[in-house]
């Protein structure tokens, strides 16, 4: 079975439509993904995914490991059985959130004042604390692989060392260089567990690894790196570091310098991005295919639900508050022609009084609008792109 699949490629940009096929289902891209990290989307189950069109969604290793650990969900079947979602998964490797657990030097990272060391890094991989209760993990190369596998993602991540863009070139360098070592070393681990025939994977559909481009901010770094992920032998291309969804300048520099050698016939992933729907036009006109954000939930559940109308306040755009005051007496939806569960039964004011209240619902409520709102955005993305009228719906948007 071919993974990926090249429907259409829009005229006038990098724009292109295709699909990935996986054994839980085939997934057309582009693709946001909502991200369930530690095996649900904040506030949804399911269900709710399932009627809301979500195609993929994300768990997280770093997460998964830590609780309920990766032998629980391969005994009990894989992440697919245990979170009751039969349509494909893909987990990061937690090289991001381990990075996350402070700022990185060469070889350790002192955790705010204590003799104690958050994350230690090395040529064989990472020690770090978890976040939870303090104990003691490592995750190498060959570990991040094997514990994917156990909780039995259909996409997986190679594990990268991701560098914050303030710290010097020479050690960005490095840290790329090891980067690179680790892919080696994680395409040599998935592939021993595919042939695999000890039976101790309880999850036995097929895997897709992605290679990741490190680099920060370096432009000849990051061409660099991806000359050298491309060349290796990964499923898919993703594009990693902490610029990217968080500095959208940024971001599109770094995927115009990579773009010339990406290759066409694999997917092409943007990690972590899609705080405001005009990203993914900024990235789907650069060849783009997936991109995942906790943006949707982590909004709705301080009362923040996406418009399709930007608001006077460029610091708000394309959001509406509802706890605000003005919603208070509005019996309007969140959107008026939004075909979302909530904007189909639910007024503002109903959803403004239920904040208020602290009503738990008021967060479900609008994280189903919320996830609906970018899901449906990337469908008539694709159909734009299928249709060569991406740049005309583009400026539909971008007022």
């Amino acid at each position: 079975m071919t993974f990926f699949e090249l429907i259409h490629k829009e005229e006038t940009a990098r724009a292109r439509a295709g699909v990935m096929h996986t054994d839980h289902g085939d997934v057309e891209t582009p693709v946001f993904m909502p991200v369930g990290t530690q095996a649900a989307v904040k506030t949804l189950d399911s269900s709710d995914l399932e009627s809301l069109g979500a195609q993929i969604i994300l768990g997280n290793n770093y997460h998964l490991h830590l609780r309920p650990g990766e032998e629980l969900i391969n005994n009990l079947g894989g992440l697919h059985k245990f979170m009751n979602w039969p349509h494909p998964i893909l987990t990061d490797s937690g090289g991001f959130q381990v990075f996350s657990l402070g700022l990185q030097k060469e070889k350790s990272v002192d955790r705010g004042g204590s003799n104690a060391k958050l994350v230690e890094i090395d040529e064989e991989g990472v020690t770090f604390h978890s976040h939870v209760d303090g104990s003691k993990h490592r995750f190498t190369p060959e570990k991040a692989i094997e514990t994917q596998h156990k909780i039995g993602a259909d996409i997986i991540m190679a594990f990268d060392e991701c560098t914050p863009d303030s710290i010097p070139e020479e050690y960005i360098r490095a840290a790329m260089e090891r980067t690179h070592r680790w892919a080696e070393r994680c395409l040599e681990e998935h592939k021993k567990i595919k042939v695999d025939k000890t039976g101790l994977i309880k999850s036995p559909h097929q895997k897709f690894l992605f290679g990741i481009i490190q680099g920060s901010n370096n432009r000849s770094l990051r061409e660099e790196s991806a000359k050298f992920i491309a060349s290796k032998d990964f499923d898919g291309i993703a594009l990693g570091g902490e610029s990217v969804g968080y500095n959208m300048q940024a971001t599109k520099d770094i995927l115009d310098w990579v773009y010339p050698f990406l290759p066409e016939d694999k997917p092409h992933y943007a990690m972590g991005l899609g705080l405001s729907p005009l990203d993914f036009f900024d990235v789907v006109e650069r060849g783009v295919d997936m991109f995942d954000c906790v943006a949707p939930t982590r909004l709705a559940r301080h009362g923040v639900a996406y418009i399709s109308k930007p608001t006077k306040d460029e610091d708000n755009n394309y959001r509406l508050n509802l706890n605000n005051a003005a919603q208070e007496k509005n019996s309007a939806p969140i959107e008026e022609n939004c075909a979302c569960p909530t904007c189909q039964n639910y007024s503002r004011a109903y959803l403004h009084h239920l904040l208020g209240a602290n009503e738990i619902s008021a967060l479900r409520l609008i994280t189903l609008h919320n996830v609906y709102f970018m899901l449906n955005l990337v469908r008539k993305m694709r159909q734009s792109i299928i249709e060569d009228r991406f740049r005309e719906f583009k400026k539909e948007w971008d007022k």
